[in-house]
């Protein structure tokens, strides 16, 4: 699957489908700390990343801006700096580059001006004190952001709930998977707004007397 079958596939599920999806298989999934927000709800964030580490000290951050191409993400390993390393001016660059989105797992600053920029954005706290720009760290390289491992490259999934790291491989086979399940759960909804219980959609008494059992059972839908 190609990036751009990737990505409009991805346009229509949500994150948590797909780590639903990832649940079926039976596969691990890299989500990212949920300690990592969006700045400005409501967005959907597609992209590849593009890496870089740094502390206290955004000037790699300026340098990752620079060479990041269109429908890239920049991901920042922080390395536990409490100083703001991105601000309203790396979006706004961000956004005329076409680049996809900006992950930070640091401070940010300027968010009443970032929520106007309506660029998939995520930060890790808030602080307005900026770092320094006098160092220079590695870009391009594979890193640690909010507990996971990144790599150059691989795509980056957000929304409201959170954020997924996947490689081409791993997130191609995962998709059909989350859209099946999504179409299940569209079935689901339509029919509860028809007036049919939820409960009698699940096979949650003979999963529940299994259990009691200590019989091996998995809660299915039944639609």
């Amino acid at each position: 699957m190609d990036f751009d079958e990737i990505r409009r596939r991805l346009s229509r599920l949500d994150t948590a489908c797909v780590c639903d999806g990832y649940k079926a298989l039976n596969r691990p999934v890299r989500a990212v700390d949920p300690a990592i927000r969006p700045v400005t709800p409501g967005l959907r964030l597609i992209g590849r990343a593009h890496t870089l580490t740094c502390h206290e000290d955004f000037l790699t951050v300026i340098v990752a801006l620079r060479d990041a191409l269109p429908g890239e993400v920049l991901v920042i390993d922080s390395q536990g700096s409490r100083k703001a390393l991105t601000g309203e001016l790396f979006p706004t660059e961000a956004r005329r580059k076409g680049l996809a989105g900006i992950v930070n797992d640091g401070p940010c600053r300027d968010t009443a001006a970032i929520r106007q920029q309506q660029l998939p954005y995520y930060a890790r706290s808030v602080n307005p004190v900026a770092g320094a720009t006098n160092r220079l760290f590695e870009t391009q390289v594979p890193v640690t952001c909010g507990g996971v491992r990144v790599h150059p490259g691989e795509i980056v999934f957000g929304d409201d709930d959170g954020l997924i790291v996947a490689s081409v491989e791993e997130i191609s086979e995962v998709i059909p998977v989350a859209e099946e399940i999504q179409r299940k759960e569209a079935r689901l909804l339509a029919e509860m707004e028809k007036g049919r219980s939820l409960i009698e959609m699940l096979n949650l008494e003979d999963h529940c007397a299994k259990i009691r059992a200590g019989h091996k059972s998995k809660l299915e839908f039944l639609v």
